[in-house]
């Protein structure tokens, strides 16, 4: 199938790194749906993208698994189908220290990062399996923090090191309805979560350092040339980073 007649469905799609995936998606000829819990910045990239019919905004909690299905069904009531899912919407909790973070904080972040991934997984695959073709290409969104945290960053980094567990089980559950699951992590791109790295943010030593970032329509056209792989193949990982950022050795 060429990207004309595939369609994406997007979770976090009215910022940061979901807007730029939307947009490329879309430009690329996908037709997509844009899903978020505000409908307005989503209806936003739409316009923006001049896709025109091709995009959809569909506001969607994906803490709540009944809003996530009416997402699924949306999308397949639009365009028929759905090829590609970036499993992106996620929150942060406050950067405080561990034994500060209140229960309602933590809560928050495994609802939406955790559970919320998992909901958009199930309802993937539900209808996935049941296309004809069958199958399609599920990408999620791990995050540097799925291999190394921050300081004051335990529930960030503990759902996004779960979400290395999803992303593996989901990929070999996946092979027998011919869908294909990897993930995406990313580092420092230039976003408005990730402005504050400009400013300087707090490092395993103790200091307050500035870290380069990149250009967020980096990560993508990286989404993109996950999403337009033939099912044959799959990228169980890709890591996508500013080059110059604390991560690998010392710093």
């Amino acid at each position: 199938m060429s990207s004309s007649n595939k369609v994406a469905i997007v979770t976090g799609a009215g910022s940061g790194v979901g807007r730029a995936a939307a947009l490329a998606l879309l430009k690329d000829g996908y037709s997509v749906v844009l899903a978020g819990r505000r409908l307005e910045p989503l209806e936003q990239v739409v316009a923006e993208s001049g896709a025109g019919a091709r995009g959809k905004a569909i506001s969607t909690d994906v803490a709540d698994p009944a809003s996530v299905q009416a997402l699924f069904e949306g999308a397949v009531k639009a365009f028929g189908r759905v090829d590609v899912l970036f499993n992106n919407a996620g929150v942060n909790a406050p950067g405080i220290l561990l034994e500060d973070l209140t229960v309602e904080q933590w809560k928050n972040v495994v609802d939406i990062n955790l559970n919320g991934m998992f909901y958009c997984i199930q309802q993937a695959f539900r209808t996935m399996k049941a296309q004809s073709p069958r199958g399609g290409r599920i990408i999620n969104n791990g995050s540097i923090s799925a291999h190394a945290p921050r300081p004051n960053s335990i529930a960030y980094t503990a759902t996004k090191h779960a979400v290395q567990g999803l992303t593996k089980t989901a990929a070999l559950d996946g092979r027998k309805y011919d869908i294909a699951v990897g993930q995406i992590d990313i580092g420092n791109a230039a976003t408005e979560m990730a402005m504050r790295m400009a400013k300087g943010v707090p490092q395993a030593n103790g200091e307050i350092a500035i870290e380069p970032l990149m250009d967020v329509n980096i990560v993508g056209q990286s989404v993109l040339y996950m999403a337009n792989l033939p099912l044959e193949a799959n990228v169980l990982f890709h890591t996508v980073m500013a080059t110059k950022m604390p991560f690998v050795g010392r710093g």
